[in-house]
């Protein structure tokens, strides 16, 4: 395992892991993104998220058995590098930074379009390039710092959802704002049925609702500034399970059995309507500041991974040298920065096409996570080949029934890339991702890294 020092400081807390994975999770994809994926799923869509929750746990051991053996700040593009190749490292180190800028772009656009609901007239753009200046100046401070932030972005949109689960079951089982006539679960199967849309909408809806899930792998980055990360990670990821049970079953579940599904997200996120159509104006408005925290919350985690790519590509000569240097706070500043300055792009994005900006950002970014869990299952298959019976013996955390969950999991995210290319939405992704994956494999001929002889396992 390696143990050199990277420069980077361990100051990340079990509490800022655990709050850290969940709350890359709560994002645009569940407050924003849901009411699209109930559209075509309908009541179904509880199914797709089950599903789709599972492939997420599994890639989320995979990556943590190779986590707590080799805790490193790369992560599965380190592990990518030493198991299965340098071209494999560049693809999943640059392929995952630019996943992180998408979803910085993304997450912001989600605040334009929130705080629209407060300010009409006040141009989306505006807000965007607020969000980044201010994720950015949280990040160039120390990595305690951008950990109690995060802490606290992820505990406010955890409350909200628990309240949000409580308000909706006193609703549902003892009707309360309904004249105490307890709504009930019919509207789970009334409206056309469990499956509205047949099978296959529940099929077309899975890769915005894998969307939902991708991002979690963040967990994994954190290790290489994670106080005592061989306790610390498989607490975090174990206690994910059934967290997100909960608030994702959960909260889709109160928002169905409340409303007809065919009555999700014709204004705006399915959360702060189910609110205002309780009477609940004022918490409407709690939540609406809850769903721009969430957004912060992923921007900021965004802005995070992207300078801990970066600075570790740098660090091994796949990106320029000056993204290794790190500031007296341990941060690397000009990684970081140079993310904060990419992630600008989305400013522009939302002021020529605000309408737009955001299914753009959602299909391209479900794509590229994709494909990086795919280089995560590979690569640990890998990583599981490399070792003895007695090494995977001593293994002091290891992902259940390998390896038939690791084919399972690369089977299920298969099957949503095929079914991206009947969706009309999701189509451009399936163009974006592989002309940006050809421009980083054409860079790394170009540039002559494929002669790089340097021994496969020094990536940081």
């Amino acid at each position: 395992m390696q143990t050199e020092h990277t420069g980077l400081k361990r100051h990340l807390k079990v509490r800022h892991i655990r709050l850290m994975a969940l709350g890359s999770t709560i994002g645009v994809g569940l407050f924003l993104g849901s009411a699209s994926a109930i559209q075509i799923a309908g009541p179904s869509i509880l199914l797709g998220y089950l599903l789709a929750g599972l492939v997420a746990f599994i890639v989320l051991r995979t990556l943590g058995e190779m986590a707590v053996h080799e805790p490193v700040a790369g992560s599965f593009a380190a592990y990518a590098n030493s198991y299965v190749g340098p071209l494999a490292g560049y693809m999943v180190g640059w392929g995952y930074w630019t996943y992180w800028i998408v979803v910085g772009i993304a997450e912001v656009t989600a605040v334009g379009i929130y705080m629209g609901i407060w300010f009409p007239e006040t141009p989306q753009w505006i807000w965007a390039l607020s969000s980044i200046v201010m994720m950015g100046l949280i990040n160039l401070i120390a990595v305690k710092v951008f950990g109690e932030f995060e802490f606290w972005f992820a505990l406010i949109k955890v409350v909200a959802i628990v309240a949000m689960i409580a308000l909706g079951g006193s609703v549902i089982l003892f009707g309360f704002t309904n004249d105490w006539q307890p709504i009930g679960l019919s509207n789970l199967w009334q409206h056309g049925g469990f499956f509205p849309n047949g099978t296959n909408g529940m099929l077309l809806s899975l890769q915005m609702v894998l969307f939902a899930y991708v991002g979690i792998e963040m967990i994994g980055l954190s290790a290489g500034e994670a106080e005592d990360p061989q306790k610390t990670i498989p607490m975090a990821i174990d206690s994910l399970a059934w967290r997100i049970l909960i608030f994702y079953m959960g909260a889709i579940l109160v928002i169905l059995a409340i409303f007809p599904w065919n009555q999700v997200g014709q204004q705006g996120s399915p959360f702060v309507v189910m609110f205002e159509r309780l009477g609940l104006r004022e918490a409407a408005g709690l939540i609406n500041f809850v769903v721009i925290t969430a957004a912060l919350s992923s921007c900021n985690a965004g802005i995070f991974s992207g300078g801990r790519l970066l600075y570790s590509l740098s660090s091994n000569g796949y990106a320029p040298k000056s993204f290794s240097k790190l500031s007296k706070y341990g941060v690397p500043h000009r990684a970081v920065m140079s993310t904060v300055g990419v992630c600008m792009t989305g400013v522009v994005l939302n002021y020529f096409m605000p309408d737009k900006a955001f299914q753009y950002m959602m299909a391209a970014v479900t794509f590229i996570g994709l494909m990086v869990w795919v280089a995560i299952l590979i690569t640990q298959i890998q990583f599981r080949r490399s070792l003895s019976k007695s090494q995977v013996a001593q293994l002091a955390y290891r992902a259940p029934w390998w390896p038939y969950t690791s084919w399972f999991a690369l089977a299920f995210i298969a099957l949503v890339v095929v079914l991206m290319g009947f969706h009309e939405d999701a189509r451009i992704a399936l163009i974006v991702g592989p002309c940006l994956m050809g421009v980083y494999l054409m860079m790394f001929y170009v540039v002559g890294l494929h002669r790089k002889t340097a021994s496969k396992r020094d990536f940081k």
